[in-house]
């Protein structure tokens, strides 16, 4: 069973900077590809912002390219996710994700709120 934990969101201004963590339990953390996610209100769909393979190939949607950066220590099961230019559409919470052999696990979740 994997768990994952958040930390590091919070209030900023837009064009700020913020960095997620993400804290992986278990021994699996090598073996998966991890990602984060958020969800900009209850009811709306969650949203795909990057992905980290096991071998460190990324990617990112569209509308966090450039200022977005996910980055991975396998050392220490964790996942980081650098935000930087942040804008107030970016406000949601935002969720990481493992996926091993095809199962994926989610965090709780971390609040990050953008003001104008």
């Amino acid at each position: 069973q994997v768990q994952l934990v958040e930390s590091g969101g919070g209030l900023v201004q837009a064009g700020g900077s913020l960095r997620l963590s993400c804290k992986a339990s278990g021994n699996s953390f090598r073996f998966a590809s991890m990602g984060w996610y958020r969800r900009a209100a209850p009811g709306k769909q969650r949203e795909l912002v990057g992905a980290i393979s096991l071998g460190g190939d990324t990617n990112y949607a569209d509308s966090v390219k450039g200022r977005f950066t996910i980055t991975r220590d396998n050392a220490k099961n964790m996942v980081y996710l650098s935000m930087a230019g942040l804008k107030p559409e970016d406000t949601a919470v935002y969720y990481c994700n493992s996926n091993i052999y095809g199962v994926n696990h989610w965090g709780k979740g971390t609040l990050v709120t953008v003001s104008a």
